[in-house]
Order: structure tokens, then sequence, then C-alpha cells
């Protein structure tokens, strides 16, 4: 259906046309500003933004969907209709769902179910409002899980690998007694259990990097792209650069987030951050790499909702402007996913799109469409 949106404020990638129309067919962005429009429906945005429709490189909420508590499993179908609305809901258009293959942590990503979930998100793409895709995060300490991601790679069912490493001692937990409170607050394990783990962690990092130059190797081979993950120094950078990875998520400090982004690497830092203020875990503030010019993605983390939020944080609070800050929800990740069809408005490109409303001075989606189809509509007060 030709679709005729009108009287927006439109956000391309390098500036903002006031009062705008934007004319899409055929699942394309087909004009800006057509100076003749014929047999197309109509849609006054009244003032609303209009923005491309978001691009989530890392989020892992899918997993929340199918464990809401620890130990409480429900059906991955159920958690995959769910996670669909929810993105829909939220702007997002082409979601990763985050995955981690950690078998020591039971429930979702015990290896079993986890390769499970990913293959259920394959089986639901015929029902999808949005674009689902899969971003396996290989825990490098896990000896068992590698046989089950390189499967997955040859399925075709990846589509973003990322490489962690959460040995107690160094990224993102620097002291044991830090992993032992989330072991025990995420995932319900006693602290005996958790101190266990962690040590057995340790050990298994000793024999980790032949794994990881498999696991690459492979993703190389078959073109999916990858990054690292938690990097702590521009050593790690650098290592993960060689080993092929092409983006860095969460730098903990802005010197690691500076290599990575001269490294070429695109880095990517978490919306929530920016929507706090600040880091959960007492790391680097999101807006420090963002205003040194060496953010080049913003990605959910853990809440949908908190990638538009971050962008209007980003604009009211901070003073950045609109095109860029939503480049960083935008073309910045379809960029660093290689995704060249989507990312901006512009003429020929896909029609994912979203209409953003200012209900109580809210950011809040009032409208989606994934290649020109509308798959969510809010009716905010005027």
């Amino acid at each position: 259906m030709k679709q005729y949106l009108t009287h927006a404020r439109v956000v391309l990638d390098d500036q903002v046309l006031e009062d705008a129309a934007v004319l899409v067919d055929e699942g394309l962005i087909r004009a800006i500003n057509p100076e003749q429009v014929s047999g197309a429906t109509e849609i006054n945005l009244a003032g609303q933004w209009l923005m491309p429709g978001m691009v989530d490189l890392h989020c892992d909420a899918i997993e929340k969907e199918a464990e809401p508590r620890s130990r409480v499993l429900f059906p991955q179908d159920f958690a995959c209709l769910n996670i669909d609305r929810r993105n829909a809901a939220a702007g997002i258009t082409t979601p990763y769902h985050a995955m981690s293959f950690a078998h020591a942590e039971w429930g979702v990503r015990n290896n079993d179910t986890a390769a499970d979930l990913v293959r259920a998100v394959k089986r639901f793409k015929a029902n999808e409002l949005v674009d689902n895709r899969i971003h396996v995060r290989y825990e490098i300490t896990d000896i068992t899980a590698m046989p089950y991601i390189l499967t997955l790679l040859d399925e075709g069912g990846v589509d973003l690998l990322s490489i962690m490493d959460h040995t107690p001692g160094q990224g993102q937990f620097k002291h044991l007694e830090t992993y032992v409170a989330y072991m025990m607050g995420n995932h319900g394990s006693s602290r005996e259990a958790a101190e266990q783990i962690a040590e057995e962690k340790r050990r298994a990092r000793e024999t980790a990097d032949e794994r990881v130059l498999a696991v690459m190797a492979k993703a190389r081979e078959l073109g999916v792209p990858t990054a690292s993950h938690d990097d702590d120094d521009p050593l790690r950078v650098a290592t993960m650069k060689e080993l092929g990875a092409t983006m860095s998520e969460f730098p903990i400090n802005l010197d690691t987030a500076r290599a990575a982004h001269e490294a070429g690497l695109a880095t990517i830092l978490g919306a929530p951050n920016v929507m706090r203020g600040g880091s959960q875990s007492g790391n680097m503030r999101a807006f420090e790499a963002i205003a040194a010019g060496v953010c080049d993605c913003l990605c959910a983390d853990y809440a949908p909702a908190t990638m538009l939020a971050a962008v209007a944080s980003l604009v009211q609070r901070d003073g950045l402007a609109l095109h860029d800050a939503a480049r960083l929800v935008t073309l910045g990740p379809a960029r660093a996913a290689g995704l060249t069809d989507r990312g901006e408005i512009a003429v020929g490109k896909r029609a994912d799109l979203i209409s953003v409303a200012h209900p109580g001075g809210q950011a809040a989606v009032s409208g989606t469409w994934v290649a020109g189809r509308q798959v969510f509509a809010a009716n905010y007060p005027a």
C-alpha cells in the first residue's frame, strides 16, 4: 500500500526537516517531500518525529520472556511472540536477540535451552512483526558451549557473534564478590555454588584461546560479523581486532573506547546507561564516549524501551542534535552490522520507520512500519 506520511519532523542522517513528508510504496522509501503524489493514503503526523526504525545489536530481554524468574521457564514460542510485540512497540525494527551460552547458569542460558531458543526465533520469522535476528554470545570459559555454537553457525542460525570473558578478576567482574553477587541475584545460586563456578571459570580460562580461534574462524568463513565484549584495555581491543572482531561492546573505560574507535571497531554502549546517566556496574558513563566522539552505537542491553528514551535524553538533557542522537540507534548500528538497506530515511532504503509523539513530555513511539507495513500504532491524545 502506498502511504504518504505528512507534516512530520523528518530525521535524516545529517539534519532534521521541519514539516516534511515521506512517500512509501512497495516496502521502500520512494520520495522525500515529493512535488506530486497520487493514489496514496495520507497519514498526518501533526509535527511528530519521523525517524528510521531502530537497529538494536544487543538486547537479552528475550531471556526474561523465556525465563521471567530464576528457574521458571515459559514456552519458547510464547517468548518469541511477546518479545516481537515489545520491540514493535519500542520502535526497534531490527532487533538482535542476545542469547548467552553459559552452561553453568541454569535456565535459559543452559546450552540446550539457549540453542532451542535460537531455533525458536528462526521458526517464528514467518509470523514476526519486526526483523528478528540472533546475536549469539559465547562465554569462552564454557568448554561445553563451543559445539553448540559451531552447529548453529553451520545451520545459518547466527547473525552476530560476540566473545565474552566473564572470568572473575577482570572485565565486568573485577572482584570475586561482584561475580558471586551477580550469580546469587540473577540466577538464584547459593554462595557456595557461585564460588565453585567462579573457580571453574578461572581454570577453563587457561585453555580458552584455542576455542576462541576456532569459533572466530568459523564466523569469518561464514561472513558472520563478530564483536568483543566488555573490553577493559587497548591490548584486548588489539587482540580481538586481530582475530577479526569488527565491534567492541561495552568498553569499560574511555581509553579502551578510544582505542576501539581508532582501530576501526564500531563501539557499542548501553542505552540504559545513557538514560540513567551512568553505568549500573560503575564503569564509564556512555555520554563520556559520545561527547568524545568514540561511540558509534547504542543498544538496548536488557530494556528495549530505553533506545528511544536514550535519544530523547541526549537531546533534552545533554544538548545533542536530534539527528546525531538518532544516528546512534539507527544508521550507526546498521552500518556496524553490514546492513546497507536500512538505518536512514533516504530514497531507495527499506521503509523501516517510526513516528514519535511526546505524551506528557516523554518520547513515545506512536507508529512503527517495517518494510512499509504498519505493525504498531498508539493513538496518544493530541
